[in-house]
C-alpha cells in the first residue's frame, strides 16, 4: 500500500478521520460505525459498557474525547455559565478501519490558508495581571497552592488540518500528538502529556510541570540543572507530582503506587519540560468510570489541590475552555485505555481557530514570566498559520 496515496485519499474523500501518535509512528482510524456525542446524561451509560475479555480485534474501542466542561460535571463541579462556542461537550468513534503511518508523514496542501493574520489574544496583559494578582492572594490565604490561569489565541480561519498536522509533526513531535477531522470541525494537537495508560491491571500516569524557553545557550543539560536550581519550578512540579500520586491511590492497591522516572528533562521545538512517571496497579472491582473521575481533569493543567482550584477556575474564566483540559484517547473493548491531557492544541469550528495555554501560578511566580510563557507554549501552533 502506498502510504502517502492512502492519507490522501482518505483525506480527499471527505470522510471524518483520526490520526494518533504510536510508538513507531501513527494510527488512522476511519470508517466509522458510530459515533456518540456525550452529554451530562449519557457519559455514564458510555462509561459503564461492560468490558469483553475475549480476544478482540484492533478496531474493537471507541477513541475520542471528554471536554473539560463534561469532566468537570462527572466530579460534581459546576461550571457557571460562560461564553461558548456550542461545540460538544465530547465525542467518542467507533472505527471500522485502522491504517498505522510511518513517523514521517507526508501530504502537501497547494491551497492557501484562509485566516486573518492576526491572532486576538481573550486576556491582554493588564487584565492577566490583575486575574493573577487575585489568585496570587488566594495562594496566600491557603485556598489553593498552585492555580493554571487560561489565556486563548484566536482568529478567523479555514485550516486544513491534515496540512497543519504533518508539518507540526515534522517541527515539534510530541508523544501524544492527535487530530481529528470531522464534516464540521478539526482538531489538531501536539499534546505532550499522557494522563493514563491503563493495560490489564497495571496504569500509569505522567505528569509534567516545569517549563523553560529552549534558545541558543540552553541546552538538555542546562534545562535540567536549572529546573533542579528553581525553587519556583520545583516547588510546583513537587505539588502535582504529590496530587497525581494520590489520584492514582484511589483507584489503585496500597504500597503499588510508585515513582517509575522522577524529574527528567524532555525537549520540544521551542522549550524543555521537567517530567515524571508514576505506576500503580488498579483495585479489584475498579470500573472505567472510577478511573476517569479520579485521573481528570488531569491536575498538572489544573493547580493544586485539584477540586478547590477547579471552584476558583470556573468562577474566574468568561469563556468556555471546550476541549482545552479535557482529555483524548481511546478506551478498548477489554478496559484497557490511553488518555492524553488536551494541550498545545488548535480547535476549529465553524471557521474560527482556538489556542489555549496556561502557565502555573505558585507563590514565587511573577506575572509577567507566566504571561510570557504561556505565548512560548502555543508558538509552534501559531507558527503553523505563517
Amino acid at each position: 500500500m502506498n502510504i502517502k496515496k492512502k492519507l490522501t485519499e482518505i483525506h480527499n474523500s471527505g470522510n471524518p478521520y483520526i490520526i494518533y501518535k504510536s510508538n513507531r509512528g501513527f494510527d488512522l482510524y476511519t470508517n466509522f460505525s458510530k459515533k456518540i456525542i456525550l452529554n451530562k446524561s449519557n457519559i455514564y451509560r458510555f462509561l459503564n459498557k461492560k468490558k469483553i475479555s475475549k480476544k478482540s480485534k484492533s478496531t474493537d474501542l471507541f477513541i475520542g474525547f471528554f471536554g473539560y466542561e463534561l469532566l468537570n460535571n462527572l466530579i460534581g463541579i459546576k461550571v457557571p455559565k460562560q461564553k461558548s462556542l456550542n461545540f460538544p461537550k465530547g465525542i467518542f468513534y467507533k472505527p471500522e478501519t485502522k491504517i498505522r503511518l510511518p513517523v514521517n508523514l507526508k501530504y502537501k496542501d497547494d491551497n492557501k490558508i484562509n485566516f486573518k493574520k492576526k491572532f486576538e489574544l481573550n486576556i491582554n496583559r493588564n487584565s492577566y495581571t490583575k486575574i493573577f494578582n487575585r489568585f496570587k492572594k488566594k495562594i496566600k490565604s491557603g485556598e489553593t497552592y498552585q492555580i493554571k490561569i487560561c489565556t486563548k489565541y484566536k482568529t478567523k480561519s479555514t485550516i486544513n488540518p491534515l496540512d497543519f498536522f504533518c508539518r507540526l509533526s515534522k517541527s515539534n513531535l510530541a508523544p501524544e500528538a492527535f487530530m481529528i477531522r470531522d464534516y464540521n470541525y478539526s482538531i489538531v494537537s501536539c499534546s505532550p502529556e499522557n494522563l493514563i495508560t491503563k493495560k490489564g491491571s497495571l496504569i500509569s500516569t505522567k505528569p509534567i510541570a516545569g517549563t523553560v524557553k529552549k534558545n541558543k545557550k540552553m541546552n538538555k543539560h542546562k534545562a535540567l540543572t536549572y529546573f533542579r536550581k528553581n525553587i519556583k519550578e520545583t516547588k510546583e512540579h513537587n505539588m502535582i507530582l504529590d496530587m497525581e500520586r494520590n489520584d492514582l491511590s484511589r483507584i489503585c492497591k496500597v504500597g503499588t503506587v510508585k515513582l517509575s522516572k522522577i524529574k527528567v528533562v524532555e525537549e520540544y521545538k521551542d522549550l524543555f519540560h521537567y517530567v515524571s512517571l508514576i505506576k500503580g496497579k488498579i483495585k479489584k472491582n475498579i470500573k472505567n468510570i472510577d478511573i476517569i473521575k479520579a485521573m481528570m481533569p488531569g491536575g498538572s493543567v489544573i493547580g493544586c489541590p485539584k477540586i478547590s482550584t477547579l471552584n476558583l477556575l470556573n468562577k474566574q474564566e468568561k469563556e468556555n475552555r471546550n476541549i482545552y483540559t479535557g482529555s483524548f484517547g481511546y478506551i478498548k473493548f477489554n478496559g484497557d485505555m490511553r488518555f492524553n491531557i488536551i494541550i498545545r492544541s488548535i480547535l476549529n469550528f465553524r471557521n474560527f481557530s482556538e489556542i489555549s495555554v496556561a502557565s502555573g501560578v505558585v507563590v514565587d511566580s511573577t506575572a509577567k514570566h507566566e504571561f510570557n510563557e504561556n505565548y512560548i507554549k502555543a508558538k509552534a501552533l501559531i507558527d503553523l498559520f505563517k
